[in-house]
């Protein structure tokens, strides 16, 4: 493979998922999201997002086979949406574009509680909860910290329409690549 392959990560709630589902669409791509295989496993299991997520900090094969699958399907024909699949792309060596979209902590966790319910408080400390546990696995697993990474593009979307989201990541991506 040596076109790269488009990722998009960023913390829950910074809307990575919505700005990359409108890209892939803009694009011609195919649109792969990390976080809706892990809700599908989740469902499939019977249980909660958050309980999958204590399950996984015990069981290494649940975040093994998912990150194994994103590796999988790494192909310049799909954009792959997940926090931990532009890193993990390149300790494996595949080209890719690691694109992040952030957003200030409190606007995620409303958008967060509009998609899923709750207050905004809970929420917060839910969403807490779960990076902290995910920090520690991809640590743990893979010795990847996702605060020190340096994506290609980070893109803030606190203030920012999807529209906005997707032009910027767009823009970037229609510029000459500079090795």
């Amino acid at each position: 493979m040596t076109e790269p392959v488009l990722t998009i990560g960023g913390p829950p709630g910074s809307g990575k998922s919505t700005a990359g589902r409108a890209l892939a669409a803009q694009l011609g791509l195919e649109f792969v999201s990390a976080g809706e295989l892990f809700r599908a496993s989740a469902k499939q299991r019977g249980i909660t997002l958050a309980e999958l997520g204590t399950l996984a900090e015990a069981d290494p094969t649940i975040d093994l086979g998912l990150d194994a699958e994103m590796v999988r399907l790494a192909s310049p024909t799909r954009l792959l949406d997940g926090r931990l699949t532009g890193p993990l792309l390149r300790r494996r060596g595949l080209p890719n574009r690691y694109v992040v979209v952030t957003a200030e902590e409190r606007t995620r966790w409303e958008r967060l509680a509009r998609r899923d319910g709750g207050t905004v408080d809970d929420v917060g400390r839910a969403t807490r909860d779960r990076e902290a546990s995910e920090r520690a696995r991809y640590l743990r697993y893979y010795g990847i910290d996702l605060e020190k990474e340096t994506p290609d593009l980070t893109v803030d979307s606190t203030h920012a329409p999807p529209d906005d989201v997707v032009r910027a990541i767009a823009e970037f991506l229609a510029r000459p690549r500079t090795p």
